[in-house]
C-alpha cells in the first residue's frame, strides 16, 4: 500500500481528527512503523505521526532529536524511536523554538513546550514503558502527540511566518533553541481549540 503524505492544502480536515489507539494484538502496526521509517529517512524531518500519512492511529516515529537540522537531511541518520499509545503523565519547564511540520507546508511557528515530561507508551514488541525525556527530545515528541489529537504546531504558536527550509535553517542558527526554564510547572493542555492565522 502506498502511503502519501497529507498536507493543509488538501487534507485539514483529515489532519483534524484525534487518532485512534493502536490494537497491539490485532493491528498491522509493523507495516505502519515501516511506512514511517521510510518517509523519515527520505525526507528533511525530526519525526512523524501516521496521521500525516493518512494512517489515524496513536504512534510516533522518532528519527532526530538533535536540534541540529543537519540531521534530518542525512537519510542514514536514524535513532529509530517507536512509541504506540503515548501518553503524557506529567510536564515541567519550559522551552520555545521555531517549529516547521510536513503537513503544513512553508508555515513554521514560535511554540512554547515543556522541557520535561514523563511519558508512558507500549513499544512495538508490547512492552510498556514509562520515560522522562528532556530538552529538544521533549519537544520533539509534543509536536508529533499534537497530531495525535489533532492539533497541529501553528494551533499552540505565539508568531506564525511562512519561511523556506533554508530562511527557517537561518532563523534557526539566529533563534537557537530556548530553554526558559526546567522546572516550573507546564500545564500541557491537549484539548485547545483548533484556531490558527495565516
Amino acid at each position: 500500500m502506498e502511503y502519501v503524505r497529507k498536507t493543509i492544502k488538501d487534507d485539514e480536515e483529515f489532519l483534524r481528527q484525534k487518532s485512534t489507539e493502536v490494537d497491539l494484538q490485532n493491528d498491522n502496526y509493523m507495516e505502519w512503523i515501516k511506512a514511517l521509517k521510510n518517509y523519515c529517512c527520505s525526507h528533511t524531518v525530526y519525526a512523524m505521526a501516521p496521521v500525516q500519512i493518512g494512517i489515524p492511529k496513536r504512534l510516533i516515529y522518532i528519527k532526530n532529536t538533535n536540534s541540529d537540522m543537519s540531521r534530518n537531511a542525512d537519510g542514514n541518520y536514524d535513532e529509530e524511536v517507536i512509541l504506540i499509545n503515548p501518553r503524557i503523565i506529567s510536564a515541567n519547564g519550559h522551552t520555545r523554538f521555531l517549529e516547521g511540520c510536513e503537513s503544513c507546508l512553508n508555515f513554521r511557528g514560535i511554540v512554547d513546550r515543556p522541557y520535561s515530561i514523563n511519558v508512558e507508551y507500549y513499544t512495538p514488541d508490547k512492552v510498556k514503558h514509562i520515560d522522562t525525556f528532556e530538552g529538544f527530545k521533549a519537544t520533539v515528541f509534543c509536536h508529533e502527540y499534537d497530531h495525535l489529537n489533532g492539533i497541529l504546531h501553528m494551533d499552540r504558536a505565539i508568531q506564525i511566518f511562512e519561511k523556506t527550509l533554508e530562511e527557517t535553517r537561518k532563523y534557526r542558527e539566529e533563534h537557537p533553541y530556548e530553554i526558559i526554564s526546567k522546572d516550573v510547572e507546564f500545564i500541557f493542555d491537549e484539548e485547545i481549540n483548533h484556531k490558527r492565522t495565516k
